[in-house]
């Protein structure tokens, strides 16, 4: 089944305790570091905007990559709303395709991490080198095996918020280091109608990485790495960090 379909009319909804803001400041710290205030900048994985408006708002002229349609209509609605100059694509990150190069990619809340091959991996790090400027950085943050193993897998996750619900069961099968969430939700059709619900299911697929496969699948796409960072502690990365962000550089197509 096609993920972020119906899931995307309350993704937002149940997202609503994600730390966008943190993330951002977290971003703008790595992109200045590296001398890039303004200019192009591209986020793969944007989902329904949430980020890309921040950044957008932080004077950035931002373009968002995502597979969703769904998602995008949403995004699009929120630059409607926020008259952000915006540039939506909806394309695969496997095969994404831009007009022109960027100063910075950027890609977060673990949107990588639905690439379930290493070859799917290299294959869209080899287009982020593509279209990066010169020396251009790419940021991206992935959750790792251990947080698929120890902390989610295999946890049923259920919340009931008054106009919609969910019930989240992760499956996970340790061979492959896949995580299958199955997600039933539950969404209050008319306020009229207090007690009746829309059912609708879907079903999602990620991978776990380590910290040492996605500095292969960097350099194997041509890639310098910088360095990671624990997204949590904002500290150096240990064997119980949960999501790690990577920089890394363009050095050459």
């Amino acid at each position: 089944m096609e993920a972020y379909t119906d899931f995307a009319s309350v993704y937002d909804k149940f997202m609503d305790e994600t730390p966008y803001e943190q993330w951002c400041e977290n971003i703008l710290t790595v992109l200045h570091e590296h001398g890039i205030q303004d200019g192009l900048v591209l986020e793969l994985g944007c989902g329904t905007g949430s980020m890309t408006e921040l950044l957008a708002k932080r004077g950035y002229d931002m373009i968002g990559v995502d597979y969703s349609a769904e998602m995008l209509n949403i995004a699009m609605t929120k630059r409607e709303e926020s008259g952000q100059d915006i540039l939506y694509l909806n394309q695969d990150m496997r095969e994404f395709e831009l007009y022109g190069t960027v100063r910075a990619v950027v890609s977060v809340c673990d949107s990588v991490n639905y690439l379930l091959e290493e070859e799917d991996i290299i294959e869209c790090f080899r287009l982020v080198n593509n279209y990066l400027d010169p020396k251009g950085i790419f940021l991206f943050d992935f959750n790792t095996v251990y947080k698929y193993e120890e902390v989610i897998g295999d946890a049923t996750i259920a919340e009931n918020r008054e106009e919609c619900s969910f019930i989240w069961e992760n499956f996970y099968h340790e061979e492959e280091h896949i995580n299958e969430y199955d997600l039933t939700i539950f969404v209050r059709e008319d306020e009229k109608e207090q007690d009746r619900f829309r059912r609708f299911q879907e079903t999602h697929y990620q991978r776990g990485y380590t910290l040492d496969e996605m500095k292969t699948c960097l350099a194997a796409a041509g890639l310098e790495f910088i360095r990671a960072i624990d997204v949590d502690t904002l500290e150096d990365v240990t064997d119980t960090s949960e999501r790690i962000y990577c920089i890394a550089r363009e050095c050459g197509k």
